[in-house]
């Protein structure tokens, strides 16, 4: 049996998801699985049952990835579940930029009582009316799962589309539009792109990316987006471009007091996966990764571990351990083993940055004394009996 506690409201159709193997606990401490989307968990002392924490969302910067890593609890996020209602707005945001389409709506509201608010109208629009975007260079910054969705879809609206992503995996590129320009310098989508958006994870390399530097190089009347990471951007640098006029709108959907009412930003009260569906996906998702996880050991989408998957074990025992991504870790764990007189089944080790992650399936019931071994191996952070 297993124990989940939500720290965030979690859509139902993803909690119908856990089996009668699952019972919901209102107390984080009794939990072996936590779900969450924007509740912080910086602050929150991490309870020694714990084992995984299940993001319902892409982003993670609300979770201590490495503090989780060091006691062996998992984090999982949900990348791509909410991708296509953020590429729908991205559109959007084009569309806004492109024509003032708000500022026609509030003169029509600010008109309302205007007896000939229709020939009022024809007189007035001029003042709304902007260009198309077909035929306008689209670029964008970062292409998985959402910025794959929006090349697609702007391709498709006519737009001549460049991208850049040197990181772009074989999923990634198999789904992509073959008219898309994969661009290998960024300084290509600022030298020639009407329109740039951005689709990159908030790093120390990227952070701050949309600057002072990167605006000179652009367009003039280039129009930027930013429905990723409100800190991409040097926002403050960008206000100066649309008073110089060199930028021609800023579409973000971070609110601060930087570019809120700020003449030229169109600011969205961070909309982008706000949709049923999308919240609907995440919590699904999450789910299913947390199940497999807890159940089989098995790691999906992990941004503290890697990926490790070796199904369901039809052996007599399976153990996870945690530990340091360092040399002789798996003689070490094996000679234990072997010391035990039990035969090793299966194993597989993976590795991401300073961490590892070793499956390993025995053919004979996992006892005290192995995972007591285990756990006094320098470098071990946690050592775990699924089966």
């Amino acid at each position: 049996m297993f124990t989940y506690h939500c720290l965030n409201p979690i859509a139902d159709v993803g909690l119908e998801k856990f089996t009668e193997l699952y019972t919901n606990t209102v107390e984080m401490k009794d939990a072996d699985g936590v779900l969450v989307r924007s509740a912080s968990v910086h602050e929150i002392e991490l309870p020694k049952k714990l084992l995984a924490i299940a993001r319902a969302g892409a982003g993670v910067n609300n979770i201590p990835l490495d503090k989780c890593a060091e006691k062996g609890i998992v984090v999982f996020n949900t990348p791509g579940a909410n991708a296509n209602g953020v590429k729908e707005l991205v559109i959007a945001g084009m569309l806004l930029a492109s024509r003032d389409i708000v500022g026609g709506i509030n003169w029509v509201k600010e008109n309302s009582t205007d007896p000939d608010i229709a020939k009022s109208a024809e007189k007035a629009k001029k003042n709304f009316s902007g260009t198309e975007i077909q035929d306008k260079k689209l670029g964008i910054i970062g292409l998985g799962a959402i910025g794959v969705k929006v090349a697609n879809v702007a391709k498709s609206l006519g737009m001549e589309v460049y991208g850049y992503d040197p990181y772009v995996s074989v999923d990634a590129a198999w789904n992509l539009s073959r008219d898309v320009k994969h661009v290998l310098n960024v300084d290509q989508i600022y030298e020639n792109c009407d329109m740039i958006t951005i689709h990159v994870p908030l790093m120390e390399a990227t952070k701050g990316m949309l600057n002072a530097e990167a605006i000179s190089k652009m367009k003039d009347g280039v129009v930027l987006m930013n429905f990723a990471r409100d800190l991409l951007a040097d926002e403050n640098a960008i206000v100066e471009g649309i008073k110089s006029g060199k930028v021609k709108k800023y579409v973000t959907d971070f609110p601060n007091p930087t570019t809120a009412g700020v003449d030229g930003c169109i600011v969205i009260p961070h909309l982008g996966a706000s949709t049923e569906e999308s919240e609907d996906n995440c919590a699904k998702m999450a789910v299913r990764q947390m199940m497999n996880y807890l159940e089989n050991g098995n790691i999906v989408n992990s941004v503290n571990y890697p990926n490790c998957n070796m199904g369901v074990c039809t052996q007599a025992g399976r153990i996870a351990i945690f530990h340091k991504n360092i040399a002789n870790m798996i003689t070490k764990f094996t000679a234990i083993i072997g010391d035990s007189g039990i035969n090793i089944a299966t194993m597989l080790n993976k590795s991401k940055g300073e961490y590892a992650y070793t499956l390993i399936d025995i053919e004979n019931p996992v006892n005290n004394d192995i995972t007591a071994s285990l756990e006094q191996i320098e470098g071990v952070f946690r050592v775990r009996v699924i089966k």
